[in-house]
């Protein structure tokens, strides 16, 4: 069986942490034979980290499918962004002072420095009118490191500079809701969020379902004899792919409607609680 995991609310609890209970039934369904990969929006290096403070190794899809890698970080598939197609749309973006924008490519996650400037003095302005704001910015900076540059153009630019994902943030849905728009309108490129207040951006061959198959075919697995959990719209594409899918129970509505289990919280074990019955059912 190929159990696909997604990390950012489902696995990972409130403090970006593998909870113990989490980390003994995902050794425990590795030691039974089983295949237990990670299927993330989060660029590899940032998965790795709880992966190697738990003392998890497994296989990454990153990036949102974007980059499948083994447990050795062999690479077996990557779907980047084209640059010309999505360069009109990223000069846009930076023309905007209420959207927040990371550039994923192979080796780091850019950001332009202007527009972490405004996004502090957003935060700051607003904890004790809207604190939550505040909690919402400094969580999208601890999900990333990120590196910054005085002007984000010269990544864009760069010919050498390979694009995995986009991910835009914003505080106004109805702005994000236009900037989504404009992404989807171009050709090759699929529009998918993580978060209320994000989009991400790939190549549309880049999804997580596209991920989950090619891992499944790697280890020679059925598509049938997969599990796939998760908790935002960006694993839709796995629901839909999965011969078994696991929602959390803090999963949007949309995945609860098509899963066949909904298991406990992010916070309360989630993934524990899941694989624990589902493996209890093959003993």
């Amino acid at each position: 069986m190929l159990i696909a995991l997604d990390m950012d609310g489902t696995l990972l609890n409130g403090e970006g942490k593998i909870s113990e209970r989490n980390r003994a039934a995902i050794t425990a369904a590795q030691a039974q034979g089983h295949i237990v990969a990670v299927v993330t929006g989060r660029a590899r290096k940032d998965a790795l980290t709880p992966l190697r403070e738990a003392g998890i190794i497994c296989p990454i899809a990153s990036l949102n499918g974007a980059v499948v890698s083994l447990e050795d970080g062999t690479v077996i598939s990557e779907a980047p962004l084209e640059r010309e197609i999505v360069r009109p749309a990223l000069e846009w973006v930076r023309e905007q002072s209420d959207l927040y924008c990371e550039t994923y490519t192979g080796d780091a996650v850019y950001v332009g420095l202007h527009n972490r400037a405004q996004w502090e003095a957003l935060a700051s302005g607003m904890a004790d009118a809207a604190p939550e704001v505040k909690w919402l910015v400094n969580k999208q900076f601890q999900q990333a490191r990120v590196m910054y540059v005085d002007d984000i153009r010269t990544v864009w630019d760069d010919p050498q500079t390979v694009m995995y994902k986009l991910l835009i943030f914003a505080l106004d849905r109805e702005r994000l809701r236009d900037a989504a728009s404009r992404f989807a309108a171009l050709r090759g490129v699929t529009v998918t969020s993580s978060h209320p207040h994000n989009i991400e951006m790939n190549n549309e061959r880049a999804t997580k379902g596209e991920a989950l198959k090619q891992l499944a075919a790697h280890y020679g697995i059925d598509v049938r004899d997969t599990v796939a959990f998760g908790d935002s719209h960006n694993d839709l594409s796995m629901f839909k792919v999965a011969g078994y899918r696991v929602a959390m129970d803090n999963a949007e509505p949309e995945l609860k409607a098509i899963c066949d289990m909904v298991t406990s919280s992010h916070e309360e074990d989630g993934v524990a609680a899941g694989l624990e019955r589902l493996l209890a059912k093959r003993v």
